[in-house]
């Protein structure tokens, strides 16, 4: 296969995702029905299609409602689906996790809570803390996503502006039994870091968000500062017995997804090396930083000789630039391939494909993206510049334009994004 490098990189991205699929990985997963009632709560890209597995595998009667984001729905039987907004959240998640919030309240120790949680999860979950609006949490969320924080201040954060995050929800449902099926976007897999954990003990403090706030210079809304400052109700704490019922089950990773394309890449007779599962740092700089180790490989057959592919995942930031008018529309893929591009200038024989393991990079329909050795004469020919369209934070438009996108439409799971670089060497 490596006598053609796109077929063989959308070859290993596809294995990526299906692995990571729901009805694959949540039914093994299952714990036995309880006694009394099963209700079913959850929130993610891939919540929906978890809910489609759970229908599929369960014995017994159940109930209950996931929030996905929009386009990411499929039908289900009894358990109802809720499409809302993402990234910045909207009224739908909002109602949605009020109605959650009721449905686990008032259940019995005979009782289950299976949650199903999936990236994404953080925004489609909104329910503000007494004394915040929708609005007040939808400027920060914005603020914070221009500001190119870090997921996981992002949602040290939102955790504290919330009244279901933080473990909140799991405390909400004691003294009923909680078990939390989980399909991890995050580094490290951390529970509590995906979809800023509804049901997971919370280490983090009120302290730490306005932390957070100060060092991007976020000053507003007003209520939120204030909020931040009253710190009136902590989350729940690892140790807090309202949570000692709660068992968490990491069901899908981006690891096992990047193992699945190494498979791949073995079968074609390439030499796959896993670079880490969470990477994270500015799109750009991580490029610039690929392209050093891919010349490497080209060069001196270090850290292995050709045919290589360098595979990674995690996720990056994007720091929007600018004022916008450029057009520029993010997305950390194709700012992470624009900026490996110009960082290999054309060397012969290398190729890449990075792409949003959820179908979506970003603002667009686009997964992410392919590079070939001669994407920047083919821009060249086109009017085209590499750098030019990094600086407008344009990948979007510079592969649409070349045809190089990747289009896969949403995949109903999420293990964050995926990054391939396949060292054929000169002969290629």
């Amino acid at each position: 296969m490596t006598d053609d490098p796109r077929r063989l990189l959308r070859a290993m991205f596809d294995a990526a995702i299906g692995a990571a699929r729901p009805g694959l990985r949540v039914p093994p997963h299952l714990p036995p029905p309880p006694a009394g009632r099963t209700v079913v709560v959850g929130a993610g890209k891939a919540s929906a299609a978890m809910a489609r597995a759970v229908e599929e595998a369960w014995p017994g009667p159940i109930e209950g409602l996931v929030v996905t984001r929009y386009g990411h729905a499929v039908p289900c039987g009894r358990i109802e689906i809720v499409e809302a907004a993402h990234p910045v959240p909207d009224e739908n998640g909002h109602r949605a996790a009020a109605r959650m919030m009721g449905m686990v309240r008032g259940l019995g120790p005979d009782d289950l809570v299976l949650a199903l949680v999936s990236g994404g999860g953080s925004a489609l979950l909104s329910l503000p803390a007494p004394g915040l609006t929708l609005e007040d949490k939808r400027a920060v969320n914005a603020a914070l996503l221009r500001s190119g924080a870090p997921i996981d201040e992002m949602n040290l954060v939102r955790k504290h502006l919330s009244a279901i995050k933080g473990g909140r929800l799991a405390a909400a449902a004691h003294p009923a039994r909680v078990v939390t099926l989980v399909i991890s976007d995050v580094p490290g897999d951390d529970p509590a870091a995906i979809a800023s954990g509804p049901t997971v003990a919370d280490p983090t403090t009120f302290a730490g968000a306005r932390e957070v706030l100060a060092r991007y210079g976020i000053g507003e809304p007003e209520a939120v500062i204030r909020h931040l400052e009253r710190a009136e109700e902590e989350t729940p704490k690892p140790g807090d017995p309202r949570l000692a019922g709660v068992r968490t089950v990491v069901v899908a990773s981006p690891q096992l997804s990047l193992e699945a394309a190494a498979e791949v890449a073995r079968r074609a007779g390439v030499t796959p090396l896993i670079l880490g599962d969470a990477i994270e740092g500015e799109a750009r700089e991580v490029g610039r930083v690929m392209a050093g180790i891919a010349r490497q490989a080209a060069a001196r057959g270090q850290p292995a000789p050709a045919p290589v592919v360098l595979l990674s995942g995690g996720e990056t930031t994007v720091t929007l630039r600018g004022d916008g008018s450029g057009g520029g529309r993010g997305g950390r893929n194709v700012e992470f391939l624009l900026s490996l591009a110009v960082g290999l200038d054309g060397l012969p024989g290398v190729f890449a494909l990075a792409g949003d393991t959820d179908g979506l990079d970003g603002i667009g329909d686009a997964a992410g993206a392919v590079i070939t050795p001669d994407t920047l004469a083919r821009a060249g020919a086109l009017g085209l510049a590499a750098r030019a369209s990094l600086d407008r934070n344009d990948g979007h438009g510079f592969f649409g334009a070349l045809g190089d996108s990747v289009v896969t439409g949403p995949t109903l799971t999420n293990v964050n994004d995926f990054r391939a670089i396949l060292v054929l060497g000169s002969e290629a």
